[in-house]
């Protein structure tokens, strides 16, 4: 046994468990205690970029925003930069299980030895002002992209897009996937509201691409294109994809225009769209110059998961029974895959939908219960945050809308329950939150 190795391994740990507990407790994290954590604007990012050498200057990026989607188009679209052989960071939030999943460069999450070294700096330096914690966590990653001198890094919007944090990047293209409602009280009240917030990301010059936009959203994208000065392109004007079909052992197969073959591992129904927003994506940044040729678009969708460490979409974690995870949390998100357990349910033909389900306390859930099957069963539980709504809650509200469930005082005891009560025939479906999912694959 090396004890020096053990030494410096245990010393690492309890100084990187410490620079966690600064973060999270020392700055508020908006995942965890909602709306008091929230700060919109751009004025202690841009102080911060300065303070630390204006970083987001020294790599290309690609800006994603949107509703739902952005993390796993900002997943594919870093895949494909990677199969090319660029140095490509991505940055993404919230994380599932680890804190450094949010930043990553070619896969891999920044070292422990980097997040130590990060905020000893930081709290060296006296700076006088107050971040959020969203917004030293992104300056994390673009100081340590800057760095190791990424070539390119897919920047996931936080929340928004006007005032978000992440909108002080100058990117190469930006995307924007979908509108739907979600943070309501930050946004807006209506569709076009929370569209004229998520397109606060075009800037002049900078090609935008839209995955979803009809009606008076789509005139949102329109007019602020037109007021900014940037090229617009709606991927549903000209699909770059076809024959779409369910994988043989799930995920899609499906081919391009120009007839390539393509297999993407991700198996929701809402990744349809995500596929066109990213293969659109793709052909505006060749546009630009950026080369991308098709065997990288064809090695980076098919080996997603494996070059990003993508989880938590439509993730099957066990075949008997049949057990999915998936993060949607919002009206769209939920929609999307309840309807995909009735399609399953009636591709099975018998045995029970067992969902196991939970919210944050700020979340409008009135209309998310009435996606819900009346013919499920349900394991009403509460993440690990303190912004989770209590389960004797939910249960309450269960019961408003006409629904019944068990209520369980965490994940972990609600998922034991499901599986002990499932036949081989049966579907367990985690989700309601990405912080259930969380605290589930946590457990795993």
């Amino acid at each position: 046994m090396d004890f020096n190795t053990d030494f410096e391994s245990n010393s690492l740990e309890k100084e990187y468990q410490e620079a966690l507990q600064f973060l999270f407790s020392q700055l508020p994290m908006f995942s965890r205690i909602g709306a008091a954590a929230y700060k919109p604007g751009l004025e202690t990012s841009i102080a911060l970029d300065n303070h630390f050498c204006r970083p987001h200057t020294k790599f290309k990026s690609i800006h994603v925003g949107g509703t739902n989607g952005k993390g796993s188009t900002s997943h594919m679209l870093a895949a494909i930069l990677q199969s090319q052989g660029y140095k490509t960071g991505l940055y993404t939030s919230p994380h599932l299980v680890d804190f450094r999943e949010r930043m990553r460069i070619n896969g891999q999450m920044i070292p422990k030895r980097k997040v130590v070294e990060f905020v000893e700096r930081w709290k060296s330096q006296g700076y006088d002002g107050h971040p959020s914690f969203f917004e030293l966590t992104m300056m994390m990653a673009f100081d340590w992209f800057a760095k190791e001198e990424v070539d390119y890094a897919v920047i996931e919007v936080g929340m928004g897009g006007r005032l978000d944090s992440t909108n002080i990047i100058t990117p190469e293209a930006c995307v924007i996937t979908n509108i739907s409602y979600d943070h309501n009280q930050f946004l807006g009240d209506t569709l076009p509201e929370i569209a004229n917030e998520k397109a606060g990301i075009m800037k002049s010059g900078i090609p935008v691409v839209i995955g979803e936009a009809e009606g008076e959203i789509r005139e949102v994208f329109e007019s602020r294109a037109k007021e900014v000065g940037c090229d617009i392109v709606f991927a549903a004007d000209n699909p770059l994809i076809e024959n779409i079909r369910k994988g043989e052992y799930g995920g899609w197969d499906f081919s391009t225009k120009d007839g390539q073959q393509l297999h993407s591992p991700l198996s929701g129904d809402y990744q349809v769209k995500n596929l066109e927003t990213a293969v659109q994506a793709v052909e505006t940044l060749r546009a630009t110059g950026i080369k991308i040729s098709d065997e990288s678009i064809k090695s980076g969708i098919c080996h997603v998961e494996e070059f990003t460490g993508l989880k938590g979409r439509w993730t099957v974690v066990d075949k008997s029974p049949l057990t999915i995870a998936d993060t949607g949390h919002n009206i769209a998100g939920i929609s999307f895959n309840m309807d995909q357990l009735r399609n399953l349910m009636k591709e099975k033909g018998n045995g029970t939908l067992r969902i196991l389900i939970g919210f944050v306390a700020d979340k409008a859930i009135d209309k998310i219960l009435t996606l819900l099957p009346k013919d499920a069963e349900y394991y009403i539980t509460n993440a690990s945050i303190p912004r989770a709504l209590h389960a004797d809650k939910l249960k309450e509200l269960f019961l408003e809308a006409g629904l019944d469930g068990k209520t369980f005082p965490d994940v972990a005891s609600a998922y034991m329950a499901a599986k002990q009560e499932s036949c081989k025939n049966d579907v367990i479906f985690i989700g309601g939150s990405t912080f259930i999912v969380a605290d589930f694959l946590t457990t795993l």
